[in-house]
């Protein structure tokens, strides 16, 4: 009985990956603006009562193997809207293949960071494969380690 829960087990693990690969279909576009959650800190509990940070880093890919792209603004603001700091003084390249992170530099405490973001736009000379963005987060509360991941927004494109 033991074999064949784990026979089942990987073969449903299996064939998830297998439909994951398959799912997804390649889009080229020129350009994006992408909105990237950035919390920096939670509120819990009545009233929301006890706050806790969190370390957020981004991780943007260039995806596409033959084109360079060019990062030309990444801008954090807090919860309200209020832009914070203009993270890029000038474009970014990032050529095929090649990746970059981007660190939260100062954690932004209470309600005005529980909905901080990110808007990162991005430009291609040709129509490339749309880079793959990403959020991690880390923290601690007491002993308590924690770690989680959110998605980007693409909030306007240019497909030509």
């Amino acid at each position: 009985m033991n074999k064949l829960i784990k026979v089942l087990l990987l073969a449903t693990l299996g064939c998830a990956t297998l439909t994951g690969l398959a799912a997804g279909e390649v889009k080229l576009v020129k350009g994006q603006t992408i909105y990237v959650p950035s919390y920096t800190s939670f509120m819990g509990g009545k009233a929301a009562s006890y706050a806790f940070e969190a370390k957020p880093t981004i991780f943007f890919h260039n995806t596409d193997q033959n084109n360079p792209i060019n990062i030309v603004r990444i801008d954090f603001y807090n919860t309200n809207g209020k832009l914070v700091e203009k993270y890029l003084q000038q474009p970014l390249k990032l050529n095929p293949n090649s990746a970059t992170r981007i660190n939260v530099k100062e954690l932004i405490k209470g309600e005005e960071g529980s909905d901080a973001h990110f808007i990162i736009q991005w430009q291609a000379d040709n129509r490339v494969v749309e880079p793959l963005v990403q959020t991690w987060f880390v923290g601690a509360v007491g002993t308590r380690g924690y770690s989680y991941t959110s998605p980007a927004r693409i909030i306007q494109e240019n497909a030509d």
